[in-house]
């Protein structure tokens, strides 16, 4: 299991674990600053009409349970298998001729398909939960490219923006992520795995406002109002609507 791997290489001295992933290549560094989340409970002014739309139909490219990411028969990036992992239908994202995909480890992953190359990893978990905390750190939900940056989140309580150029934190935040989400001018509206709907600043990863929802969904966005579930929601105030 990956989380024992590290453990050993820790104990031996044969990385630096808060520097280096021991099965993929990289520099790694510590993505949290705080232990806990900060919510301000704050009003959103901005309210857009419409979310972003990630129009993934013309990219050909499918992802195994494996890691391995596919052109048809041609292998483009091989990742590393784990057996702890959720079942789900993975699939890369295609943006500006390269592919964006989870892996069942944790990872995000910038490759050029048409080179095979990797552009970056960029971990996408707390970094303590590789060594006794969350049996898993799956990126299930589809990442999503927006305005130079990439939005991604997985079960390793992790929602990040990285930078698309070189994969660099810009922020994360300290939630799990197992359904898809949504970016609406100045804001991700994610629910997390703790039932709760956040709306997070894209500029510097602030959570506004959260609210408790009766089930997990994806969340729906149109013109202020977000519905998860059968719940609308004020994307102004977080308050369910009526």
């Amino acid at each position: 299991m990956r989380k024992e791997l590290i453990a050993i290489c820790c104990a031996l001295g044969l990385v630096a674990c808060d520097k280096h992933d021991p099965i993929l290549p990289g520099t790694r560094s510590a993505i949290f600053n705080t232990l806990s989340l900060d919510v301000k409970n704050q009003t959103i002014s901005d309210i857009p009409e419409s979310a972003h739309i990630v129009d993934n139909t013309n990219c050909p490219y499918t992802q195994d349970s494996k890691n391995i990411i596919w052109d048809g028969e041609r292998r483009i990036f091989s990742g590393f298998p784990t057996n702890n992992t959720v079942k789900n239908d993975m699939h890369p994202v295609c943006s500006g001729g390269f592919i964006y995909a989870g892996l069942t480890t944790g990872e995000l992953v910038k490759v050029n398909p048409k080179n095979r190359q990797i552009a970056w990893i960029a971990d996408i978990y707390r970094p303590s939960n590789l060594t006794g905390g969350a049996s898993m750190v799956d990126i299930i939900v589809p990442p999503v490219p927006f305005k130079g940056a990439v939005y991604a989140g997985g079960l390793g309580d992790a929602f990040c923006k990285v930078s698309a150029s070189n994969g660099n934190k810009v922020w994360c935040t300290e939630i799990s992520v197992a359904y898809p989400f949504v970016i609406a001018g100045n804001y991700a509206f994610v629910v997390a795995t703790d039932n709760n709907l956040y709306a997070i600043k894209t500029s510097d990863g602030t959570i506004m406002w959260r609210t408790e929802v009766s089930k997990q969904a994806a969340p729906i966005y149109d013109s202020g109002v977000i519905t998860v579930g059968r719940e609308k929601i004020n994307a102004t105030d977080g308050k369910i609507i009526l």
